[in-house]
Formats: C-alpha cells, structure tokens, sequence
C-alpha cells in the first residue's frame, strides 16, 4: 500500500512545487526542462528500458513525436493552472482527463458504453462543469478568463497524453523505452524553446528541476509498482490513485494555502469522486 500512498504523494506535491514557484523565483519552464533530463536518467536506471525495441518498422513513431510536444506543453499548463485556478481545481481536472479517454473510445473507435459507464461520464462532465465555474471578480474578470482556459487544457491535454499513451500499447511499443524516448523529445523541445527566448539560467530554477523531476518520475514509478504490487486487482490502484490526489489536493490546497472555493466548486471536487467510482468495474 506504501507505493500507492508514495504515488499519490508525489503527485500532489508536484503541484505543491508549481504552486510556490513564483514566490521562489523559480522559472518553470528551466524547472520543466532539467525535470525530463531527471526523469529520463531515472527511467533508465529504474526501468532498464531497450529503446533499441522501438527500431521496428511498425512502431507509431509520430505517436512518440506527438507525446514528445504534449508532455512540455500541458506542464507548463498544468503550472499556469495551479498559479491561476489553485491546485484543488487543477488536481482534480487533471484527474477528471481519464474521462476523455472514454469518450473517444465512444466516439471514435466505436465501443458501447454501458449504464455505469454512461453515469460516470455524466458525472465527469458535470463535475468539470462546477470546477470551472469562478466567482466573478470585477477588478480582474481576465483572471476568471485565464482560469479557466488553464483548467480547460489541463483536462483535454492530459486526456490526449493518455489516449496516446493506449495506441501506443496497443501498437505493442514497451512502455519503458516509450517514456524513455517520449520524455527525450519534450527535454529537447522545450530546451529549444529556452534557448530561442535566451532565458537566463538561475540556480534556484536548477534545483527545482532536480526535485521536480524526482517527484514527476516518483508519481509515475511508484503508480506502475503499485500496479505490480496487486496485479490482481488493478480497481483498487485506478481509484485510490484518482480519488487519494483530488482528496489529498483538496486537503492540501484549501487547509494550506487557503484556496477559495465556491460552494458549487466544492460540489465538482464532490462529484469527480464520485464520477472515479462509477468507473470502479463491479
């Protein structure tokens, strides 16, 4: 149980990271780009992944390039979202993006949705629906703006990362080489996008990288050891994971950093819980 708590963990202290980040004159995006050289040093030495597997002729190579520009990319949003919107409404959209995954299964690889499946998505989308809705501010109506478009492309870009991530399987590519490559692709694009803007490096943005990067793999590998650990029912590690990161971000958020939240924001956190456990097969 120790790995679930560990990846639950790390992942809301991720957010925890992009949320003081600015108060610690951290550069996100110099944070982000020494994250993916930690990640992929990690994941070699951790996951002993082949990438010599992925030569074969049949693997979705523009999957691995389309992963390689999301991953930067929703990270800095998921960072704008943190700053803008709070780390209750970020964690939980981000959790509600398993939800799209679903939808595309329905929409476009035309698989039937039945009732509990149908409830759970009903639910998802009224709980994003109360996620995004923001008090009016009338000193500063675009921050409501910002908000919520931040919000918006943590839930769809995350949602995206994981239906790429499923071809990916299914096309038979291993996951370990895939990360491996995938997390190489977005540390170079975004080191690019660094050089083009000649950002200036600073230390304090080097060492949270370092420790960004630490707790982004840690999400990740203590989630597949948590997979390992109870390979029979992986139920019990889809809910614990979704439902312990918006709980423990909702703790954390509104007890620590005195997140405001409407009542009706309070119901989405509510129902995106409840939506993760009209998912749980019976």
């Amino acid at each position: 149980m120790y790995t679930l708590i560990a990846s639950v963990a790390c992942s809301v202290a991720v957010s925890i990271l992009l949320k003081v980040a600015r108060q610690k004159q951290v550069d996100v995006g110099q944070a982000i780009a020494v994250n993916y050289l930690v990640a992929v040093l990690l994941a070699v030495a951790l996951l002993q992944p082949h990438p010599s597997s992925l030569l074969n002729p049949a693997t979705p190579w523009w999957i691995l390039i389309a992963l390689g520009v999301l991953l930067p990319t929703i990270f800095l949003a998921m960072a704008a979202a943190v700053r803008h919107a709070g780390i209750v409404l970020s964690d939980a959209a981000q959790r509600l993006s398993l939800f799209i995954p679903l939808l595309a299964a329905f929409l476009l690889f035309g698989e039937q949705l039945g009732g509990q499946k149908l409830l759970g998505v009903g639910l998802a989308l009224t709980a994003l629906l109360c996620l995004l809705a923001r008090p009016r501010q009338a000193d500063d109506p675009a921050q409501n703006g910002r908000s919520v478009a931040m919000l918006l492309a943590v839930w769809v870009g995350y949602g995206a990362i994981d239906i790429l991530f499923k071809q990916l399987s299914k096309a038979g590519a291993a996951f370990s080489s895939s990360l491996v490559v995938s997390f190489s692709l977005a540390g170079v694009l975004i080191l690019a996008w660094l050089l083009a803007r000649r950002t200036r490096w600073n230390r304090a943005s080097l060492l949270a990288g370092l420790l960004l990067g630490l707790l982004n793999f840690g999400n990740i590998y203590f989630y597949i050891r948590a997979h390992q650990t109870f390979p029979d029912n992986p139920t019990l590690v889809f809910s614990a994971m979704n439902i312990g990161v918006i709980s423990l971000g909702a703790l954390v958020g509104a007890g620590f950093f005195k997140e405001k939240l409407s009542l009706v924001n309070m119901a989405g956190v509510a129902l995106a819980i409840a939506a993760i456990v009209a998912l749980i097969p019976r």
